[in-house]
């Protein structure tokens, strides 16, 4: 059975970093990636990374910012949150793409001004 578990969302102040970690069980994928939905909007992507280590995708509103990562060791996509904003609050979903699309249950992240 595949199962993502996001774990390091939190409350932090602007200018404050996050990490953020999903582990995968059940098989290894491919591509993993971050999504991100806040209040009233749509789900967006985020960044997403190839098990080799090349990344993909990053959105426009967070590059130079956040960085996607991955440990095939541990089957892990990570996601380093630097420079938080306000505008960054949402819930942070990891999916992992094979024949379907398999999503985490989603970790809050909530920067105040």
């Amino acid at each position: 059975q595949v199962q993502l578990v996001e774990s390091g969302g939190g409350l932090v102040q602007a200018g404050d970093s996050l990490r953020l970690s999903c582990a995968a069980s059940g098989r290894t994928f491919n591509a993993m990636g971050w999504f991100r939905q806040a209040p009233g909007k749509e789900r967006e992507s985020v960044a997403s990374i190839l098990r080799s280590g090349y990344v993909t995708y990053i959105a426009d509103s967070v590059k130079g910012r956040f960085t996607i990562s991955r440990d095939n060791a541990k089957n892990t996509v990570n996601l380093q949150m630097n420079s938080l904003k306000p505008e960054d609050t949402a819930v942070y979903y990891c999916n992992a793409i094979s024949v379907i699309t398999y999503w985490g249950q989603g970790t809050q992240v909530t920067v105040s001004s």
